[in-house]
């Protein structure tokens, strides 16, 4: 069924419910699924409503111009979004291949409701896999020294094909802060460990070091501080003093594959509204 998804957050205040659900009733409008929530912290308020789309008699450009007066009277920052358009997404990717594979093949699935329309990365290993899919693969050679060009290319790509969403599937390169920037609250990555803790490129061998009991992955958006941006989802697997590093990889490996694409389906669902340096996923 095909849904508008109207999301907000503004300053809390009451009112604010009734007010948004009778413009949509107002014009014809089932909300299929409502979701909302106070943050006494900030004294803000979120909310998230699912509208049949062949109830309401309003279409997403109506739909803009109607709403402004009671996103105003509320110093709303919102958008609708239609379900059935989907995002474009570009993956990045390295060497381990995993997060990639999995999102493929989630994708192949119709598990993921959104359009894959290129693959980029450092190496050429993939190409076979993403070829197979029918989807551009592009390979970028990056050097040990100054990838500026590197990053301009990639740029360039990621604009040509009119991308919404950059997934970073274990892409094993920190991005500029210029292109942070840029897509800031569009970049999707996955870090192998439970961020906060274990930053850095070898986290499993920092859990086994320490000993932990609980290892995990931990999907978030990315900023300019490395490891640092606002956090969608994370996973978590138990484990003990007999697993090997190699182990621990090995499950950590599954918990990255999960994980990424939760976070992915929860952004491209628009659940997830970031306020400040953290998420407020809705249902």
């Amino acid at each position: 069924m095909q849904e508008y998804v109207l999301t907000l957050s503004c300053p809390d205040k009451t009112g604010i419910v009734a007010a948004v659900t009778h413009f949509i009733a107002e014009h014809g409008g089932n909300i299929l699924r409502s979701h909302q929530h106070g943050e006494a912290a900030t004294q803000t308020f979120f909310m998230r409503a699912a509208i049949a789309a062949n109830s309401i008699n309003l279409d997403e450009e109506n739909f803009n111009k109607e709403f402004q007066q009671v996103a105003k009277a509320f110093n709303m920052d919102w958008s609708i979004h239609n379900s059935q358009r989907k995002k474009r997404v570009v993956i990045l990717a390295s060497q381990q291949t995993h997060c990639l594979d999995d999102l493929l093949h989630r994708w192949q699935s119709h598990e993921i409701p959104c359009d894959i329309v290129a693959v980029i990365s450092n190496h050429k290993n993939a190409q076979s896999l993403v070829n197979w899919h029918k989807i551009p693969y592009h390979a970028i050679e990056f050097t040990t020294g100054d990838n500026t060009i590197a990053f301009a290319k990639i740029d360039e790509l990621i604009q040509s094909y009119q991308a919404d969403v950059i997934v970073l599937a274990r892409f094993m390169r920190i991005l500029p802060a210029a292109f942070c920037q840029r897509y800031s609250g569009k970049i999707i990555n996955i870090h192998h460990s439970f961020l906060p803790a274990f930053i850095g490129a070898n986290p499993y061998q920092q859990a086994f070091d320490r000993g932990v009991k609980i290892i995990g992955a931990t999907c978030h958006y990315v900023t300019e501080a490395l490891d640092e941006g606002p956090i969608i989802e994370q996973g978590v697997a138990h484990i003990n003093h007999s697993y090997t590093p190699e182990d621990i990889k090995r499950i950590g490996r599954d918990v990255e594959k999960v994980t990424l694409a939760t976070g992915l389906r929860l952004h491209l669902n628009h659940q997830v509204i970031i306020h400040h340096n953290k998420t407020i996923v809705l249902e």
